[in-house]
């Protein structure tokens, strides 16, 4: 038991207050400090000494405390201010639990409304930034759609679209440098179109021909890019979290006029991963953005399922992280959003988590179907009514900055370069076999080469079972 005292208390108060721990003789010692030591009975301990707190407890620096006289005339509290290791604590004589969540809920940040009207003050986008932004959006909107359908003719093995979420893809990207580094999840192909991965780049990846990054060892949509600092994706969830905060702290060593930016969903907040990334963040206060795709639902499972808080950016106060909840479907927050953050993070050297308001329009990937868990009328109402593309649309035309026709003429450019795409990467050879084996040690392991002899003989033994195309 930790008992804290005002220095100003007598000893005869203090014997009195401590009568739950038995009765204590009047020998004390005086220190230099103004506490006393007193010989008595301790919890049945006739020898037991209670002293100085400071003897025992060194990190509680009682130099700097000080007791304060709080409340109205008719209930004053004495409260004590200790300078706890982590900060100074108000001790008060008043049990309270804090409330398990706000009655409120934090309030989101938005700056166009869902018609593409401004309700606020604008961030400065010029034209040129603002029309690649929609492009990119529609560009996206256009490949998810065919890329889709490719996996549905067969063609490809898995796809996942963007749906929905075009603006945080694509928002979020304008605002941040290339000497950023960007560790995704797997729905986040918007920011590497926009910093320059062609649509042939993104075919190859899918089709995993011999142009693919990956050499054909990735499931589709597992981009990356060494040269546009777009690290590979994986499947598992929540691992690209505690990565990134790696990355940022390297970044502030070296003093890079740059930050690292993760993303994630609301599924993997739910993980270890997102946990201790976030600690760790904040202890080392490494330069890094957590941005959160709050889409309403880990693949068939809501977020009424997962927790019971105020979403995810009241998680960040916990830790110690500056936090913000922003419009997902709202192109300008995002932008305006992420880049303030990015400046926060690099000139104060400090992680900054973001939870973007959004929902997933479209299935999980195309091996889900969505509508066996939630209802056909709430995706529609989403598409209809708060579609990002649609917003922004609006608000780049009222500035005369876009037109109808321009809108026709993109739409179908962008359908013809994804189809020649298609059809360029499945042309394409598949990777050897022996890539299977190569780029992860300098020199093959013994057993490594023995799984490659093992796998060589077993398809030369059931050649008529494997697809020809495969060299080995």
């Amino acid at each position: 038991m930790v008992i804290s005292i005002s220095r100003t208390r007598t000893i005869h108060n203090l014997v009195s207050k401590l009568s739950l721990l038995g009765r204590f003789g009047t020998n004390s010692t005086s220190t230099q400090h103004g506490f006393s030591c007193w010989r008595g009975q301790v919890g049945g301990n006739p020898d037991g000494i209670l002293c100085d707190l400071r003897i025992l407890f060194v990190g509680l620096r009682f130099e700097s405390s000080r007791a304060e006289i709080r409340g109205d005339d008719d209930e004053q509290v004495t409260v004590q201010v200790v300078d706890f290791p982590g900060g100074k604590v108000a001790m008060s004589s008043r049990m309270r639990f804090i409330s398990a969540s706000d009655d409120q809920r934090v309030p989101c940040y938005r700056v166009l409304d869902d018609d593409g009207q401004s309700i606020g003050d604008s961030p400065e986008v010029s034209k040129e930034t603002a029309v690649k932004m929609y492009s990119d959006m529609v560009t996206l909107q256009v490949m998810d759609s065919i890329f889709y359908e490719a996996q549905r003719q067969g063609r490809i093995s898995f796809y996942l679209t963007s749906t929905g979420e075009e603006a945080v893809n694509i928002a979020s990207a304008a605002a941040l440098s290339m000497d950023d580094i960007i560790f995704p999840q797997y729905r986040e192909p918007g920011v590497l179109l926009w910093r320059g991965f062609t649509i042939q780049e993104f075919a190859n990846q899918c089709f995993g021909n011999t142009a693919d990054y990956g050499k054909g060892r990735q499931m589709p949509i597992h981009y990356g890019s060494r040269k546009l600092n777009f690290v590979t994706i994986s499947s598992t969830v929540g691992t690209q979290l505690p990565q990134a905060v790696g990355a940022a702290y390297s970044l502030k060593i070296d003093k890079k006029d740059a930050c690292v930016v993760t993303y994630f969903g609301d599924g993997g907040s739910s993980t270890g991963d997102f946990h201790a990334a976030l600690n760790f963040a904040a202890v080392m206060e490494a330069p890094v953005i957590f941005f959160c795709r709050n889409n309403g639902w880990a693949i068939s499972t809501p977020i009424n399922d997962q927790f019971r808080g105020d979403g995810i950016v009241v998680r960040g106060q916990g830790y110690g992280i500056k936090s913000i909840r922003v419009d997902g479907n709202d192109a300008l927050a995002i932008y305006n959003a992420v880049r303030t953050a990015r400046q926060m993070a690099i000139s104060e050297q400090r992680p900054i988590l973001i939870e973007s308001l959004t929902y997933r329009a479209g299935h999980h990937s195309t091996s889900d179907d969505s509508t066996k868990y939630r209802p056909v009328e709430e995706i529609e109402w989403w598409r209809k009514v708060h579609d990002p593309v649609t917003r922004f649309r609006k608000w780049v035309e009222r500035n005369g900055w876009w037109k109808d026709d321009e809108e026709s003429l993109l739409r179908n450019n962008v359908r013809k370069q994804v189809l020649a795409a298609i059809q360029a990467a499945e042309k394409l050879e598949k990777p050897a076999l022996a890539e299977l084996f190569t780029d992860v040690y300098e020199v093959a392991p013994s057993n490594l080469r023995e799984q490659e002899r093992l796998l060589r003989e077993t398809v030369e033994r059931l050649a008529e079972k494997y697809p020809t195309e495969f060299p080995l």
